[in-house]
């Protein structure tokens, strides 16, 4: 029972390496909604086995191995290779260079989640976009793409003012590769979502929040996939933006006091 125990979280994670490897597989051969929906479900799976191991209290130094080894073929290899096939293949040398870089960035951006957490630096937020997060932002892009280019072929409800940016987005794409993995490497703050407790009373509004945002992604799944990652990205904008105006503030405040 205790080995069972033990060898879920690792489970879980090398269900996350199985489907990166087959995202890659259908990338190879054409499907990429496939290739993307595989990223999608390794993202639950890795947000799932960090979880089952804290509450198990089997957090180990192999899991912890385990976990970057699979991130990276999941949400560093794959998407690089699901957004070759997209477009940057037309491109050439460029397009198979932004490729590289993001693949070379999101192993950047492990190592050095690996080296704060032998520190035990890793307790407050991420700093950087965790690769995770960069990888949804491509592959529900390629969801919500894929809608675009079949035209209302499928029965799937959509957001039509999402769809209508989707060539605009479409052409911003390499730019947003390299702005993206320039993310994964800086020191931008993103929050970890560790600290939310929904059986706390003050917590009703983000429950509320979270109710209404399941029902948006059962009845839009994915452009509200798309629009949860891009949030997400812009968050640690604002916040790295806002912190910045509050020192120099401060600082501004100081000076004139002195």
């Amino acid at each position: 029972m205790l080995k069972g125990i033990y060898l879920l979280p690792s489970l879980i994670t090398t269900a996350n390496l199985g489907v990166g490897f087959l995202s890659i597989l259908f990338s190879i051969n054409g499907q990429l909604t496939q290739a993307a929906w595989c990223i999608i479900i390794g993202i639950v799976l890795d947000m799932t086995d960090g979880r089952v191991a804290r509450m198990t209290n089997t957090t180990s130094t192999f899991g912890l191995e385990l976990d970057s080894l699979s991130d990276l073929v999941s949400f560093g290899v794959a998407p690089a290779i699901l957004m070759y096939q997209l477009m940057l293949n037309v491109m050439g040398k460029p397009g198979l260079a932004i490729a590289l870089f993001y693949c070379i960035a999101g192993a950047l951006r492990l190592a050095k989640y690996n080296v704060k957490a032998h520190l035990g630096e890793t307790g407050g937020d991420f700093v950087g976009l965790p690769i995770p997060g960069a990888a949804g932002i491509l592959a529900s892009f390629v969801l919500s793409y894929e809608l675009f280019e079949m035209g209302g072929e499928i029965n799937v409800k959509t957001i039509p003012m999402i769809m209508q940016k989707m060539p605009m987005l479409f052409k911003m794409l390499p730019a947003a590769m390299v702005i993206i993995s320039f993310l994964m490497l800086s020191n931008v703050p993103y929050s970890a979502f560790k600290k939310l407790h929904l059986n706390r009373p003050k917590s009703l509004q983000l429950l509320i929040l979270v109710v209404i945002t399941i029902l948006l992604i059962l009845t839009y799944p994915q452009n509200t996939i798309f629009l949860i990652f891009t949030l997400y990205l812009l968050s640690g904008v604002f916040l790295y933006l806002l912190r910045y105006w509050r020192l120099r503030k401060t600082r501004t405040d100081t000076t004139t006091c002195n």
